[in-house]
């Protein structure tokens, strides 16, 4: 059985944000960053998640939390609003420990360094 990719592409999850978890260097848009990151939240790929994070920004990262996150939800749902080059406006749909469905709704900014993607920082959207 094929699973399908949880970033809503309707490729299935090999043929599209597994190549990205193998290997960042493959994402060729932000937006195809941006997809990853979110089906890494969904499979809790924890150092992905850490790893794609600029340089610049990594080392106010902390993995507990990023974990924590990541595991604490169940992540229905991800929603591109818009992209550009270098962002990315997005919808994540996810149900916390109680039971309650939130939106993530963020604005983010995505650089390359040494040719590859990578997450920037973001900014929350009421």
């Amino acid at each position: 059985m094929i699973q399908l990719c949880p970033c809503g592409s309707t490729l299935s999850y090999q043929n599209c944000c597994n190549r990205i978890h193998q290997d960042q260097q493959l994402a060729e848009t932000a937006e195809q960053l941006m997809r990853s990151r979110y089906s890494a939240f969904t499979f809790g790929l924890i150092d992905f998640l850490y790893n794609s994070f600029h340089p610049q920004t990594r080392r106010f990262q902390k993995k507990s939390e990023i974990e924590s996150w990541a595991k604490e939800n169940n992540w229905q749902e991800l929603e591109i609003i818009k992209s550009t080059t270098s962002t990315v406006e997005f919808k994540a749909y996810y149900i916390d420990l109680n039971g309650e469905l939130h939106v993530h709704h963020e604005k983010s900014n995505f650089k390359q360094f040494n040719g590859i993607w990578y997450y920037y920082d973001g900014k929350l959207k009421a």
